[in-house]
């Protein structure tokens, strides 16, 4: 597929990692992954001008990695291709009902994401979330990137994506997740997120405190449950369509994708994000959605290449 006919191009930073999926017990397949990283690899393969900003080892998981990038026409030209340490392994075990439970190894060098950052444009979009986005071994680095691309009046799409794992660090990273906040024009997360992030508080308690004063929009998904919006003005559930699924790997990250490919198909600039009509919420729902569904028809943690051809 050629280049999409829009000018405006997707910066993603984040993890690359190399999953390794098990189904009962027995590995299936090696993948490369990362969440950020997942939703690049649709949007690329969607025709959508994709840049992505990230570190691997000068190793042979890493030189898989870049060979799969460069096959799916997403830039490496801002991956820091480190020599002390090694890339980062995943390993995926699914259970019945099709969800993972991580296992995750690094082996990262002190110096990290030792690179420039790609020029950014208005209404450009820049894709962050993870632990990536609030680790603080990368946190001024981030931290540059969010504001630089803030001051050029893109939109900031930030993926929650925290994890009971890290439920530990939760209140030293909180200023880290409330900054980002504050950057981001569009913040997306689980249930499960708000449940770690903010144990006993219900989503509307947390839009009111931490999203309400900078007039965001907050999109919870439920996982086959429904999709939470609710902006300054308004709120909507979504029902979400009913699947059996391969895998869930992958699922938010391909709702993202989704998403921001219906954010570029439209032109939507990002000053008119506060306003957008109920009736356009709908379309952007309906392509994350078909994203979403497709991936988790498959072991792959992204759209297959002919998905929209």
């Amino acid at each position: 597929m050629g280049t999409h006919k829009s000018l405006t191009k997707v910066i993603g930073i984040g993890e690359t990692i190399l999953d390794i999926i098990f189904q009962d017990n027995c590995p299936q397949r090696a993948i490369a992954g990362g969440s950020t990283f997942n939703t690049m690899v649709s949007l690329s393969r969607c025709g959508v001008p994709a840049l992505f900003i990230s570190e691997l080892g000068n190793d042979s998981v890493g030189h898989l990695i870049r060979s799969f990038m460069e096959a799916n026409r997403l830039s490496t030209d801002y991956i820091d291709f480190f020599d002390d340490g090694k890339s980062p392994l995943a390993l995926a075990f699914l259970d019945e009902n099709r969800n993972a439970e991580y296992t995750f190894y690094k082996d990262f060098p002190e110096r990290r994401l030792n690179i420039p950052f790609p020029e950014i444009s208005k209404n450009d979009v820049l894709m962050f979330g993870s632990y990536f986005a609030v680790d603080p071994a990368l946190r001024n680095k981030v931290r540059e990137l969010l504001q630089y691309a803030r001051s050029r009046q893109a939109m900031l799409y930030y993926d929650i994506n925290f994890r009971k794992a890290h439920a530990g660090e939760r209140q030293v990273l909180l200023p880290h997740f409330i900054e980002n906040f504050e950057m981001a024009t569009i913040i997306r997360c689980s249930d499960e997120d708000l449940d770690v992030l903010f144990p006993k508080q219900n989503r509307v308690e947390i839009y009111e405190h931490y999203f309400l004063q900078g007039k965001k929009i907050l999109i919870v998904t439920r996982g086959e449950k429904e999709i939470w919006i609710k902006t300054l003005s308004w709120e909507k559930t979504y029902p979400v369509q009913a699947i059996t699924p391969v895998s869930t790997i992958g699922a938010g990250d391909s709702f993202n994708a989704g998403l921001v490919y219906g954010i570029i198909k439209n032109n939507i600039p990002t000053a008119s994000f506060g306003s957008l009509p109920e009736k356009q919420w709908d379309e952007l729902i309906d392509w994350a959605q078909l994203f979403a569904a497709k991936v988790c028809l498959s072991l792959d943690n992204y759209v297959p290449e002919n998905f929209l051809t």
